[in-house]
């Protein structure tokens, strides 16, 4: 008999507790079911189920720059233009995705592991939204569970479906080929259902978690930010509508999360701390990394810190777009947050052995040693740049909106800011260019670039080497280059699922 959870148990109990059930669930994608309720019967098991997933979340999938969603994160942003390295390592052609070749490869690893990872989270899910409404416990606390499961299942259907999938066009009928989706342990071998289908189901999903929330044991807020919660739900849900154009629903849950009043943008002092503690007042929803729960190789902060202890940090420091970074104010505080002209003094590393290049990166500093450090998944800031960019589309209806949202964020991070006076589409592009500066590193470029129709131009960046992405400078809009194949294990297993024509 296998384990369930046996890849992300968080203690001998909880394997203990899982012990002879048939299915390991989490090892298994589209094509695979769960058929045992066991670990289901009080609320209190069916909490490790949840807590073991979130574990999952930042454990390493296989190679070294796979920490989880971390790392598709990391992946995602490399695919862009604005996060970049001086030479070829990780996450470059061969370890990674950023030469845009080998994600069109139905046998590379890397096309494999975002597909695994989040049909793992999904299927749980699934598996706890099923079997909890019989769990012995309270009801507050099976209501807040299967909320987090239906929120957890909407967020990794809205990864698989960005990624593997073309982009949703609200001006068509997205009759494209999307992913499986399995909405139970019982279903298995599906076709793809469309991408229209599968937006519906996340919307679904999350307005469903949304009224459990509501009346679930947790006060929004209160909840552990390493949990999936009311605010959350509604941040992910203000994505989903953004990336579906749908600027009104973007900006009205967007506000929803603002009006909670439960989280505050930082500080100028906090956000020069290292982007690295979940208890900062502005994250909504994060990865909380205990001190000795970390991977020193195999972490987020093993990948995009200044001063992990890696190799690969030690010898490539991650840079920004120096044609971005001068767009940036002189008084904004994120312009502290790289640096183009580093030094032994005004950049200051643990060892000689740290390499420093031009506009290299210090937003994420490790919290401790080896290379620990919290995961940003969504944060306040977002929400603002989401009304802001939602107001905007609506225009000239809501600019003066969309200006309001884009001050109360940028006069935080500039004191100097001053209320815009732009219009139409410049002030679109402002919002944008605040968006690219503010999220840098957080996974949305190569989803911002997709969802918007834009192309990927590389050649516009001063300090880009070309190398470093495999010599791939440019992408034209639209390209079928812009979506992951489905991986070929998935293919061979499911004889219903086939690629794009």
């Amino acid at each position: 008999m296998k384990k369930i959870l046996s890849k992300i148990t968080l203690s001998i109990a909880i394997v203990s507790l899982v012990a002879g059930c048939k299915k390991d669930f989490l090892d298994v994608g589209p094509t695979g079911s769960v058929d045992d309720g066991a670990i289901f019967t009080t609320t209190t098991n069916a909490s490790n189920v949840i807590n073991g997933i979130y574990r999952y979340l930042y454990s390493r999938y296989s190679e070294q720059n796979q920490p989880g969603h971390g790392g598709v994160m990391l992946m995602l942003e490399f695919m862009g233009e604005d996060l970049h390295q001086a030479n070829a390592t990780w996450y470059s052609p061969g370890n990674g995705t950023g030469g845009w070749v080998n994600h069109r490869n139905d046998n590379y690893g890397y096309v494999a592991y975002p597909f695994r990872l989040y049909y793992r989270c999904l299927g749980n899910a699934n598996a706890l939204i099923e079997n909890i409404d019989n769990a012995t416990g309270a009801d507050g606390d099976k209501k807040r569970l299967k909320a987090e499961g239906l929120t957890m299942r909407a967020w990794s259907y809205f990864n698989l479906i960005q990624i593997y999938a073309k982009r949703y066009d609200a001006s068509t009928a997205n009759a494209q080929l999307g992913v499986s989706m399995p909405l139970s342990a019982s279903e298995t071998k599906l076709a793809r259902s469309t991408v229209a289908d599968v937006y519906t189901q996340i919307v679904k999903d999350l307005d469903d978690a949304i009224v459990l929330y509501a009346t679930a044991s947790a006060v929004p807020g209160t909840n552990k930010k390493s949990h999936l919660s009311l605010a959350a739900a509604l941040a992910i849900r203000a994505r989903v509508a953004l990336t579906m154009q749908d600027y009104v629903k973007a900006a009205e849950f967007a506000k929803k999360v603002v009006d909670l009043g439960a989280f505050s943008l930082m500080t100028n002092t906090q956000y020069q701390a290292g982007f690295n503690d979940i208890n900062n007042p502005e994250w909504i929803w994060g990865a909380f990394v205990q001190d000795d729960q970390g991977d020193t190789f195999g972490s987020f902060f093993g990948q995009i810190s200044y001063d992990g202890n890696t190799t690969y940090v030690r010898g490539t420091p991650k840079r920004i777009n120096s044609a971005l970074y001068n767009l940036i104010t002189a008084t904004d505080v994120r312009k502290k947050m790289w640096e183009p002209n580093p030094n032994a003094t005004n950049f200051p590393l643990p060892l000689a052995t740290y390499a420093r290049t031009p506009y290299m990166s210090r937003k994420f500093k490790i919290r401790t040693l080896p290379t620990i450090g919290d995961v940003p998944y969504i944060r306040l800031a977002e929400m603002y740049l989401i009304m802001a960019e939602a107001y905007a589309k609506m225009s000239p209806a809501k600019e003066t909106e969309a200006k309001q949202a884009l001050f109360t964020l940028a006069v935080n991070r500039d004191p100097s800011y001053t209320l815009s006076t732009n219009t139409g589409a410049a002030l679109i592009n402002e919002i944008l260019v605040q968006r690219r500066v503010e999220l840098w590193g957080e996974g949305f470029r190569f989803f911002d670039l997709k969802r918007q129709n834009l192309p990927l131009d590389r050649t516009a960046v001063p300090n880009y080497v070309a190398a470093s992405g495999g010599g791939t400078l440019q992408i034209p809009a639209g390209s079928p280059l812009w979506q992951f194949v489905i991986p070929l294990s998935e293919i061979q297993a499911n004889p219903n699922s086939k690629q794009d024509d």
